[in-house]
C-alpha cells in the first residue's frame, strides 16, 4: 500500500447508519460443500429478513465470479483471493449498516477467520451448512461432482481439494433429510434470533 494513502474519517459512521436502519449490521457467513444448500437457504433467509423490514444484501459465490472475481480460477491461491475480496466488500456493507448474507464454499478456515478479523466482535456469524458429501453428490444440481469424479474439473472441494470444517461456528445447521429448504431457513432464522444476531 502506498504511504501516500490515508484513511478518511467520515462524519456519518457505522453506528449512525445502523441506528437509522434500526438494526445490528453483521455478516452471516454460510459455508459448506457445493450442493449443501447454502445459496438456497441464504436466499430464503434474506427474504425472511427483508419481510421484517431489514436492510440486507446477499453475496453469492457464483454471482461474484461473474464480476468482482471474474478473473479468478479455482486453485487454492485463487480461492484465497476470492474470499479476501468478498470479505472486504462485506466489511463495506457492514459499515453501511447492512446485514450481509454470504453463501460461499470458503473451504479454508484461515480465509473465514480473515473476514472475522476485519469486523468488530459479534459482527461475523459463521453458519456451517453441514450436509454430508454423499447428499451433496446425490443432489449435484450443476453436475459438478460428476465432472470432478471424471477428472474434468480439477481442484474441486471435497474431491481433490480439502474442505476445512469450522471448529466452533456460531451456528451449526446440521442436515436433516426430513426438512425442506424453507424449514431449514426458518430454523436458521430462529437460531439467529435466539442468539440475538437479528
Amino acid at each position: 500500500m502506498s504511504e501516500n494513502i490515508v484513511w478518511h474519517q467520515h462524519i456519518v459512521d457505522k453506528a449512525n447508519r445502523a441506528g437509522a436502519l434500526n438494526q445490528k449490521p453483521s455478516v452471516i457467513w454460510l459455508t459448506g460443500l457445493s450442493g449443501s444448500g447454502k445459496s438456497t437457504v441464504a436466499n430464503l433467509l434474506e427474504k425472511k429478513l427483508f419481510d421484517k423490514q431489514k436492510k440486507t444484501y446477499l453475496l453469492d459465490g457464483d454471482n461474484v465470479r461473474h464480476g468482482l472475481c471474474g478473473d479468478l480460477g479455482f486453485d487454492d491461491k485463487a480461492r484465497v483471493e476470492n474470499i479476501r475480496r468478498v470479505s472486504e466488500v462485506a466489511k463495506l456493507f457492514v459499515d453501511s449498516g447492512t446485514i450481509v448474507i454470504t453463501a460461499f464454499i470458503s473451504p479454508f478456515k484461515a480465509d473465514r477467520e480473515f473476514c472475522r478479523s476485519l469486523l468488530c466482535d459479534g459482527e461475523f456469524i459463521e453458519v456451517f451448512v453441514d450436509t454430508p458429501i454423499e447428499v451433496c453428490e446425490q443432489r449435484d444440481p450443476k453436475g459438478l461432482y460428476k465432472k470432478a469424479r471424471q477428472g474434468d474439473i480439477k481442484h474441486f472441494t471435497g474431491i481433490d481439494s480439502v474442505y476445512e470444517t469450522p471448529d466452533q461456528p456460531e451456528i451449526h445447521l446440521a442436515y436433516s433429510d426430513s426438512e425442506s429448504a424453507e424449514q431449514s431457513a426458518e430454523r436458521l432464522y430462529k437460531m439467529l434470533e435466539l442468539k440475538g444476531y437479528v
